[in-house]
């Protein structure tokens, strides 16, 4: 099969949860003898805008990359939708599988739906029914900063959302607030006709799922639920010979605000008693300098421990720790933290919101504290460190959807998706 791969990202240049994913499933795909082409983007300021890139790796895998160094909003590019037209032309793919469009173009869409390529998109986030893609607002007042959002509106997005493109000044606030209204309007009008022009879409999570039914009125049958698939050959369950001195919380992954990390290091400074806080996650940036700002009167208790290879996340990360703290201020969906640390029998501490809540239950495989409630985070990380055997006794839970308590393997994964594949092209023939 000529698998053609479409995702705004892609490891070692980026590595949140969707890239790590359609790294995973390329991977195999490649490992089971199908031919492989990912189309991604990069971010080089000294070449010029939409610069494509090609790098073959073997007769099996190949990189297209779409240079994307100044775009942050934009959703729909001529150039991008051309030279995928002469990609597609040239590679003549089987299935088009569709991983994330941000930074990317609309316009692929209609692109593969023209040449009859059959469209598989996997669901990461709400970005076709959010234009910011997490239903956090910016709120541009000076308060109120990362509101968690209701749902979808055209003029609440323009001033809740882009009121920083703004002229600024107020004689032209109602002109500035329409034309931003409108472009809300195209932009979600755009993403209701290319959804129609998918064949299939894939949720990781019940709970995306529903949203996409509920709020964006997508078909039922344009939809299923499939839950990532993990290489678990690098993640097993991590054996500690003996209690460790002082329970140690963790957290691994991008240091952006709707990561929460910030609530993190305030719950954790309020608990009594010794405990660690270690932090995974990419260095130098303003965030994460931030964040350390905020850890200085907290001696050694905090620590930053800079990135991680994710082939090395059982001996190097899960071995330290003895639980996973996921305190994201936004909905995710089904995040892969969550899964990787139950495949290596590490407790989950984390939301009761979203997919967090779908994977975690409360008292039963981990803990739930309230959605965005610094309290609420500070007493369940209390009661996982005056009760760290029952914490160990959690963690063995893991996975609760399947008999051994082990996430989905990507070998299985792969082959469900190989499934999928197969019908969508055999409903072209």
């Amino acid at each position: 099969m000529n698998i053609l791969k479409i995702i705004h990202g892609y490891p070692p240049k980026y590595n949140a949860g969707s890239e790590v994913y359609s790294q995973s499933i390329c991977n195999q795909f490649v490992g089971k003898g199908h031919s492989v082409t990912i189309l991604t983007r990069e971010e080089v300021p000294y070449r010029v805008d939409f610069e494509f890139r090609q790098e073959k790796i073997h007769d099996n895998l190949q990189f297209y990359y779409i240079n994307m160094p100044r775009d942050k909003d934009g959703y729909q590019h001529d150039e991008i939708d051309r030279q995928l037209a002469q990609l597609v032309e040239r590679e003549q793919p089987d299935i088009a599988h569709i991983g994330h469009l941000n930074h990317l173009s609309t316009g692929l869409i209609t692109v593969l739906h023209k040449a009859k390529i059959p469209i598989v998109f996997t669901l990461h986030d709400f970005w076709l029914m959010c234009p910011r893609g997490q239903f956090l607002q910016r709120n541009y007042d000076g308060c109120n900063t990362y509101a968690l959002c209701t749902g979808q509106e055209d003029q609440k997005c323009a001033r809740s959302c882009y009121r920083m493109f703004f002229s600024g000044e107020a004689d032209f606030y109602e002109e500035d607030l329409n034309y931003w209204t409108n472009w809300i309007a195209r932009r979600m009008k755009t993403m209701r006709d290319i959804m129609a022009q998918v064949d299939l879409f894939i949720a990781p999570s019940q709970y995306l799922k529903r949203r996409f039914i509920k709020d964006f009125q997508l078909p039922k049958d344009k939809i299923i639920y499939l839950d990532y698939g993990f290489p678990t050959h690098y993640l097993q369950p991590i054996v500690k010979k003996k209690k460790a001195p002082i329970f140690t919380f963790g957290y691994i992954g991008t240091h952006i605000p709707a990561k929460g990390v910030n609530l993190l290091i305030e719950a954790f400074q309020q608990l009594k008693g010794s405990a660690k806080l270690k932090i995974w996650g990419w260095k130098d940036t303003q965030s994460q300098k931030a964040l350390i700002k905020m850890t200085e009167e907290s001696t050694n208790a905090i620590e930053f421990c800079g990135g991680y290879i994710n082939e090395n996340l059982a001996n190097v990360v899960f071995s330290q720790v003895d639980a996973i703290v996921v305190p994201s201020i936004w909905g995710e969906n089904s995040p892969l933290v969550i899964h990787e640390a139950q495949a290596c029998q590490i407790p989950v501490i984390t939301a009761n919101y979203g997919g967090m809540a779908e994977y975690v239950q409360h008292q039963v495989n981990g803990l739930l504290f309230e959605h965005r409630n610094v309290l609420s985070l500070s007493d369940q990380m209390q009661w996982a460190l005056e009760h760290s055997t029952e914490m160990l006794a959690l963690g063995k839970k893991g996975y609760l959807y399947s008999e051994d308590g082990q996430v989905p393997n990507i070998q299985e994964h792969c082959s469900q998706l190989e499934k999928i594949y197969q019908n969508s092209i055999s409903n072209y023939a």
